[in-house]
This record gives structure tokens, sequence and C-alpha cells, in this order.
């Protein structure tokens, strides 16, 4: 059986599809056994298309319409609970709970229920009225559809159909076109049908969530570039988030791009002294966190290259050795792994633990940690930050601070960067040195803390400099910022009051909504 798409609202066979593909099961390494199509470019056509009928009707709509859809399509999916969590386990081997069932589902639900709020609250649209010269701006929709490219990694939370960047593409206002990823497509095809039903219930145009499974490289690189596309969202590997980058950019259509990150971990002298197995714990769990498949997994681990420093190493060293391999998300995973420690290892990285695969069933990789002088580190930095998406890492000991303060200058851009410092203000002199770097190379910055868990919060910057994302200057987790992404700044110079949207208007339309009016943050009306 070969399962239907949904486009323009409505589940149909694949037109002319290109061929079909079957997700596996990385606890077996077998294929599960539904099929689903790899759409033509006659199937993208026609989601294009019907994109384009749900433009008008999502604006009329308004925020209160798509709202209801977000809070509907919240309830429909914690009403699969079970159903989804079970399915997802089969075609990521993540554990049903606590994992799937009772932390990334929830997140997803709370998501589009935050969206929906930052959606009828409005303030994220940032009116703003100059009354003297009556000119008025806000933001608003982008006038296209929304591409949104799921990864393998987060079968809920980053999910082309119903993560974060579907949630915040919508409640600003524009219609979405997902892609599934190849790990989970029956997982995406249920929370399409929630969408689809939420839809309906709603009364918002039914072409608002459409949902293809899989479509060839070339396909791909022809829909970002499409000259009906608002923008899109991306997340997955370098090499392909650069491909669609760069044939979006020449078409002048807007991408935000998640593609790989290091997170860089900074472990000060003092802290290593204070506290050895405390940070050595929270290290191995964070690298080892659901076998190291988190775009913010510690894979970059920065230590004073003395006795102290060594000792530190050997607590990693065993904590990786005796730790269980745990399931990949499937057979590029793997791959990859392997390509990155022989690629480690030919840069002059040394092998200390893991580096092969286990016997037995399913897709696995023995936890992995290398080790490497600070100044092999700086003969090459760039060889030394590829991401190694999965369960390895790379330990760097620095012969001195000027050392550590060289690898700090030395980065590229990242998602994270974390510092280590000694509770009593010891390494307050090193993080000084540190910081200022690592602040400029990084989108999060943290203390004391591994960079692995994303808390869905208004304050978070899921993001960072090149080569981390495509664009520092946004989020792709957070309400109300994550859905600046999808917006355009809509100007009305002189336009009669019975004209303007409702943001602009002199009354406040919600009472609560925030403008900045004539200098001023306020949520009084004119």
């Amino acid at each position: 059986m070969v399962h239907k798409i949904l486009v323009d609202g409505k589940w149909r066979e694949a037109a002319r599809p290109a061929g079909s593909f079957s997700a596996i099961n990385p606890a077996t390494g077998k294929n599960l056994p539904d099929a689903y199509p790899v759409s033509s470019w006659t199937d993208i056509k026609a989601a294009l298309e019907g994109a384009a009928t749900a433009v008008d009707g999502l604006a009329k709509s308004g925020p209160d319409g798509v709202a209801a859809f977000l809070d509907s399509f919240a309830e429909k999916v914690e009403r699969r609970r079970e159903s989804l969590a079970e399915t997802a386990h089969r075609e990521t081997a993540l554990p049903a709970e606590p994992r799937l069932g009772s932390v990334e589902l929830p997140r997803l639900i709370d998501q589009l229920r935050q969206a929906a709020g930052a959606c009828r609250e409005r303030s994220w649209c940032r009116a703003t009225i100059d009354a003297k010269l009556d000119i008025r701006s806000k933001y608003g929709p982008l006038g296209g559809p929304v591409v949104v490219f799921g990864p393998n990694n987060f079968p809920f939370a980053y999910n082309a159909i119903g993560g974060g960047d579907l949630a915040a593409a919508l409640a600003a206002g524009n219609p979405v076109i997902g892609k599934a990823h190849p790990s989970h497509p029956e997982t995406t095809r249920l929370l399409a049908q929630a969408a689809w039903e939420a839809l309906e219930e709603s009364g918002l145009p039914p072409s608002s969530v459409q949902l293809l499974f899989h479509f060839g490289s070339d396909d791909g690189l022809r829909l970002v570039s499409h000259p009906s596309i608002g923008a899109t969202a991306f997340t997955g590997s370098r090499p392909a988030g650069m491909k669609l980058k760069e044939a979006a950019d020449k078409a002048g259509k807007p991408i935000y791009l998640e593609m790989s990150s290091a997170n860089p971990v900074f472990i000060l002298p003092g802290a290593v002294e204070e506290r050895p197995a405390e940070i050595a714990g929270e290290l191995v769990n964070s690298c080892l966190l659901a076998a190291g498949q988190m775009c913010t997994k510690p894979g970059l681990v920065i230590i004073p290259g003395n006795s102290s420093g060594e000792a530190f190493l050997e607590l990693i060293r065993k904590a990786f050795e005796e730790s269980e391999p745990a399931f990949l998300l499937g057979h590029k995973v793997l791959e990859g792994l392997r390509e990155a420690s022989a690629r480690l290892a030919r840069a002059g990285a040394v092998l200390v633990a893991g580096g092969r695969e286990p016997g037995g069933p399913g897709v696995k990789f023995m936890p992995t940690l290398f080790r490497l002088s600070g100044e092999g580190f700086l003969r090459n930095p760039a060889a030394f930050q590829v991401e190694s998406f999965g369960s390895l890492s790379l330990v760097v000991l620095a012969s001195d601070l000027p050392e550590m303060v060289n690898i700090a200058s030395a980065l590229d851009g990242h998602l994270t960067g974390s510092v280590y410092s000694h509770s009593g203000g010891m390494d307050d002199a090193a993080y000084s040195a540190i910081e200022p770097l690592l602040r400029r190379r990084v989108g999060r910055l943290l203390n004391d803390r591994m960079p692995t868990g994303v808390a869905v919060s208004p304050a978070m910057n899921h993001g960072g400099p090149y080569p981390a994302t495509g664009h520092p200057g946004f989020t792709a987790v957070g309400f109300p910022a994550a859905m600046l992404r999808f917006a355009a700044l809509h100007c009305y110079d002189h336009v009669r009051p019975h004209r303007l949207p409702p943001e602009l208007r002199d009354e406040n339309p919600t009472g609560n909504m925030w403008r900045f009016i004539d200098g001023e943050w306020t949520r009084r009306s004119l």
C-alpha cells in the first residue's frame, strides 16, 4: 500500500510518482511495511496552486481564525498521544516513554498553543504608528506559502507538520507545504490527519496545510526558488542546506536554515579542579543523550592540558567505554559516524573510546571519543568543527589560557557555547578573556550548564551565526520571535482609516495589544 498525499485539502494518490520508499525500524534495521510516494513536480505544482488559494482565505480568517485552528490541532494531537508516540517509536527507536510521549509530544502541543496565544494577542506584529506623519506599519504575511523541511531527529517538535516552523508560519498568516522526513513518514501522516481535521473544524482554507512525503533534490531546488514561494524553513545537514540556500538566494527567496553545530564547551581550570566528577557526568549525559543525535550535542570540548585535565578526560573516557550504544535514527547516521571517525583520525585526532559498530541487531555505533592537543586544533580549526551527528565528541586539551583564547578566536558559528568555571570566582579572569570571543560566535551562551535541551521560551534563541544557520538574526524556537522569519513589513502611508488593518487603526483592536505609537510602547488607543 502506497499512502496518499494531502494536497489542496484532499487526500489523494500521487500523480505520476517518481517511485516510493519505506521507513526502517532502527531497532531491527529492517523496513517497515507501509510505502510512501516520491512526488513528481506535478504534485508540487498542485500544492503550490492550492497554497495560492489559501493566502487570501487566511487573511480573511484573521488572527482569531488561525489561532482557533492551532488550538484545535493541539487538542487533536493530544487525543492521539499514545498512537503517535508508538508510531514514532517504531520509526525512530527513540523511547516511547518518556522521550516521545511525555517530553517531545507535549512540547509540540505547547508550541501550537503558544503560537495560538501570540496570534490572538497580536503584539508580535510590532504595529508602529507615527500619528503626526500618518505613517503606520506592521508585520504581516508573506503572500505565499512557507515550505518546511523537517529533520530526522525530532519526529514531533520539529516535524514539518506540527513542529515549531509550521506553528510559526501559520501564526504569521502563511499557508504551509510540509515535506516529511523519510525517517518518520507515518508519524508525519498521522499529524497531517489531525491538522486536516482541525482545518475542517476551524473553517480555515483547506489548503492551509499540505503534505508531500518526498521528492527529488532537483525538484526541491526548484520549489524553494519558485516565484510564488514566501519562504523556506530547513533543518538538516549543511550540504543539503547550502544547496537549497544557493537556489533560494538566486531567486531572491528567504530561506531559514538550521544546519550544523559542534556546540563548544569550555571547562576552565578552576572548574576542573573543583568538581571534575560532577561536570564529567553532565558532559557524558549531554554527549550521549538520544545517541548524540541532538543539534545541541557538545561535539567539541576544550579543557586544560594539565594533569587535572588528563584525569578529567579519563573520567569521560571511562564513562564512554562503559555506556551502552543506543539505536541510531538510520543507516545514513551510521555512515556519517564512520566517515566522521575516519576524518578526525586523518586530521590528527586520537581515538580514545569507541569508534566501531557493536554486534547485534539494529543500527548502532559505540559511543566514540577523540582527543587532540590545542596546537593540533589550531593548525586546522575547520577540520575539527564539522558536526559529527551521533554519539561522537572531540576533547581538545589546551596547554594554557592563551591557547584556550586562541581556540575561541578560531571558532566558526555555532548554535551554542558553554563555559564551566569555578564557583568561587577563581576562573573569572579566564572567563573574561574567553567570553567576548565566544559570544560573537554562538546564538546561545550558557554558564555551568550543558547545551542539550532547548526551552520553548519567548527569550530563547535557537539560532546562531553561519554555518550553524543561514542568518544570525532569527530563532527557530520561541514565540513570538520565531514568527518574524515568516513575515513581511507592511507600511501604510496616509491610508484612509477604514482601509487600514485593525492593528493600525486608532482604536486598539484587542485592548491588550502592545503598539509603538509616537515613540512609546503602549496599549492605549489613539
